[in-house]
C-alpha cells in the first residue's frame, strides 16, 4: 500500500516529516494547499494501515 501510494517507504518518511513541521510552523501561506493535502492523505493511510493490524 506505502509503495502505491508513495512509492517507497523513504518517500513516505519524507511527507511525513514535512507534516511534522507543518504542525509547529503553519500559518496562512506558509506551505502549498496541496503539501497540506498530501501529508494528510499520508496520515490517513498510517491510520487505516494501523487499524487494520488490529
Amino acid at each position: 500500500m506505502i509503495k502505491e501510494a508513495y512509492g517507497s517507504p523513504e518517500q513516505l518518511a519524507e511527507v511525513l516529516n514535512l507534516g511534522m513541521e507543518m504542525l509547529f510552523y503553519i500559518e496562512e501561506n506558509t506551505f502549498e494547499r496541496r503539501d497540506v493535502q498530501h501529508v494528510a492523505s499520508a496520515m490517513r493511510i498510517i491510520c487505516e494501515v494501523l487499524r487494520q493490524g488490529d
